[in-house]
């Protein structure tokens, strides 16, 4: 007998074949019988009439920072929402494990840089999660049985160096004990299934008390250390983010990378390739890595995102405006002297000047203050001004942009939201993105969902790019839409048994509406531990999400099952050899 049948439905199977139509059994988490319309003669427990829905694989999404957020959010939302049934966790060198029980203040600085560093609610990493274990595999244990997505997570190098090194961590080099010390504990968190090792040596990632992160600090022979000690262990990967992520990578960066894919004889990815036709030399350069990796063994896989996630400003809060070279020691003095040096017309000058740099990277693109949409505001001063483009407030006031929207932000003592207008939304940039999708090394995803709460929300990047694909600019067909969601990450991560609609594979699977998939707007809501605030998006035009066979949500509600499973690295995933 089946569990459930579904009737009828356009099967889009994640292989990038065309779309049919068929009935689809399940059978104890599986895919138990694909056949003709109306030829299963089996009994089900229940039967669903998918006429005129599109039955696809479940959606892999590759990079986020759902670590914590598990613990007070078994659903993952709203991924789980968006059709995202597997997530990667322990991206960029950051993770909750292991934790030397030695040392319980560790516990303390992990959430501060957390919260800093990933942008996460401190009260609710406090709150929210059980923070009972030590090593690695205690806590992938934690999560085991109580989750509605299926995880797996790689184990931070941060982490891996707190552990041996305490607060020399940050700014000490480890001696050949201590090297030994951490391979060992590294070994230890393979063994358990974490897939694999990730690190940073971005100039953008500090700690809670504004230091480099622990990583940072890493030459590379302990890089390639730990990279050789990948291959030791079955379906595992690297994860690297460098400086020159956000923009162009430096010699001395692309040698890095390779060196490190070939020594682990296993895929690198990173994140994440901004594509923009102002800046054509970019996309070629960052793609350097992936060629020289492959002649040397190794593959380095850019992630890329498929639309411009909505991302909040402010100069009250942490936000990437932080991140522009020189701006960070001037929105992070207290808001009274803050307001003081913004208005100050020198100081906004060199503001705008280290903002133009070249060292800027990416960050450049954010001092447009004229394409800024001002959002909530909170004096009497502002009142009016909600919606409306800075560049347009500017002229009636006779002021500069800049100055203008420091003057509305000092009236509401630097609380006032704001909303950049992408640069990038124009039809060369789409050309050139659709462009780079089709290369063997470039890859979907880097939503960062988890991370950067109430700052963006990149989780809905699936249902948005698959309706932009059926009814906006059609950059892909809805066949390729789904591999590159589905099948693509699953067999760079070696998923065994998922990424496609296939007899015998895990039914982890999504139903949506064709006329109507699509996200909604990005809205804060107030539900995390402590009240702390989030961005969050509707799904719209998603019927159904079933995780193994069981249904997670229905009409982007949460049905209050857990069916999903810790992804051990070995047993649910297998090696994708770069040699």
């Amino acid at each position: 007998m089946l569990d459930h049948l579904i009737k009828g439905a356009t099967v889009v199977d994640g292989t990038g074949a065309p779309a049919y139509r068929a009935d689809v059994g399940i059978r104890d988490g599986r895919i138990a019988v694909i056949a003709e319309p109306g030829t299963v003669t089996e009994e089900a427990g229940t039967v669903e009439d998918a006429t005129g829905l599109v039955l696809a694989p479940g959606f892999v999404d590759p990079h986020t920072h759902y670590d914590a957020q598990l613990f007070w959010d078994p659903y993952a939302t709203p991924s789980l929402n968006h059709g995202v049934t597997t997530v990667a966790g322990g991206n960029c060198g950051f993770t909750l494990a292991p934790l030397n029980p030695d040392r319980p203040e560790d516990a303390d600085y992990t959430r501060r840089m957390m919260s800093k560093v990933e942008g996460m609610s401190l009260v609710a990493l406090e709150e929210g999660a059980p923070w009972s274990w030590h090593t690695f595999g205690e806590y992938l244990d934690a999560l085991d049985g109580r989750i509605a997505v299926n995880a797996g997570f790689m184990v931070g190098h941060c982490a891996l160096r707190r552990h041996v090194m305490g607060p020399d961590a940050v700014g000490g080099r480890p001696s050949e004990e201590q090297l030994q010390q951490m391979l060992t504990l590294f070994h230890d968190a393979m063994d358990a299934g974490a897939w694999g090792l990730s690190t940073t040596q971005s100039s953008t990632h500090s700690d809670g008390d504004g230091k480099p992160v622990a990583s940072r600090h890493a030459e590379p022979a302990e890089l390639l250390a730990l990279s050789r000690a990948v291959a030791d262990h079955e379906g595992t990967q690297l994860e690297a983010i460098v400086a020159g992520c956000l923009d162009q990578f430096s010699d001395d960066e692309i040698d890095l990378l390779v060196e490190m894919s070939a020594a682990a004889g296993r895929p690198l990815n990173w994140n994440v390739l901004t594509i923009d036709a102002a800046v054509p030399e970019r996309v070629p350069r960052q793609l350097i890595p992936s060629e020289r990796a492959r002649k040397a063994g190794g593959r380095i896989v850019a992630l890329t995102m498929p639309i411009l996630t909505p991302m909040n400003m402010s100069l009250g809060t942490f936000c990437a405006l932080n991140l522009i070279p020189g701006w960070g020691e001037i929105l992070a003095l207290p808001v009274p002297e803050r307001i003081v040096r913004l208005r100050d017309p020198e100081v906004r000058a060199e503001m705008l000047r280290r903002a133009a740099s070249k060292e800027a990277g990416v960050f450049r693109r954010l001092a447009n203050f004229e394409r800024y949409v001002i959002g909530d505001t909170y004096s009497a001063e502002n009142e009016g001004l909600t919606g409306r483009v800075v560049r347009d407030i500017a002229a009636e006031r006779g002021q500069d942009p800049f100055q203008c929207l420091v003057e509305i932000c000092a009236n509401d003592e630097l609380r006032t939201i704001l909303w950049p207008m992408p640069t990038d939304n124009d039809p060369a940039s789409w050309t050139l993105r659709a462009e780079t999708w089709q290369h063997e090394d470039v890859m979907l995803g880097g939503s960062d969902a988890g991370a950067h709460l109430d700052r963006m929300c990149g989780a809905p990047y699936t249902t948005r790019f698959i309706g932009d694909c059926l009814r906006g600019r059609g950059l892909a067909t809805l066949e390729e839409a789904v591999k590159m969601l589905t099948d693509d990450p699953a067999q760079l991560f070696g998923l065994r048994e998922r990424g496609r609609i296939v007899e015998g594979f895990h039914a982890d699977l999504v139903l949506f509406d064709p006329e109507r998939i699509d996200a909604g707007p990005a809205t804060l809501v107030h539900d995390l531990p402590g009240d702390s605030p989030r961005l969050d998006s509707r799904a719209i035009g998603i019927v159904s999400v079933r995780v193994n066979g069981v249904e997670a949500i229905r009409d982007d509600e949460v049905t209050g099952a857990v069916p999903g499973k810790v992804l051990r690295s070995g047993r649910d995933t297998r090696t994708v050899s770069t040699r």
